[in-house]
């Protein structure tokens, strides 16, 4: 039986995978990992749980991360999020930016290539740059500064 959760694809298939095809596996790795990261946080209600997610897998919210993590982008980590920026999507979700789901759709990319890689080390590494561990989901802020507000 195949693990789809541990591909072990060869280099030539890697390549071989189409920019949008990447970008639609790291669309999926980077909302698990949102995910997760919102479970581990506390964020416990289903109503949170999706508000919250939603948030972080925007495109705008995306472009942000994709914006703090370039500068650690290795040569080869810019060669995949060049080819995934500069992907011809076909469809854009209404009232999104251009520019910002291109970026999105190239740090989708990437994160695809990466989890093909079995690049997980490296793939928690770019994600705790753009969630640190003491970060604020958007509930936690808006309540802090509801609360400040009653004070």
């Amino acid at each position: 039986m195949r693990d789809y959760l541990d591909l072990h694809l060869t280099e030539q298939e890697i390549s071989a995978v189409s920019s949008l095809g990447l970008a639609h596996l790291g669309d999926c790795v980077w909302e698990l990992m949102v995910r997760s990261w919102l479970i581990s946080g506390g964020a416990t209600t289903n109503r949170r749980l999706h508000a919250e997610t939603v948030a972080h897998v925007s495109a705008a919210a995306q472009a942000a991360a994709a914006a703090a993590l370039a500068p650690e982008f290795t040569e080869a980590e810019r060669a995949v999020y060049r080819r995934g920026r500069n992907a011809h999507v076909h469809s854009m979700p209404r009232g999104a930016d251009p520019e910002d789901y291109h970026a999105a759709t190239a740090l989708e990319c990437l994160f695809g290539w990466l989890y093909l890689h079995g690049r997980r080390e490296r793939l928690n590494q770019l994600f705790a740059l753009a969630f640190p561990a003491g970060a604020e989901t958007a509930e936690t802020g808006e309540a802090e500064a509801r609360g400040s507000k009653r004070a």
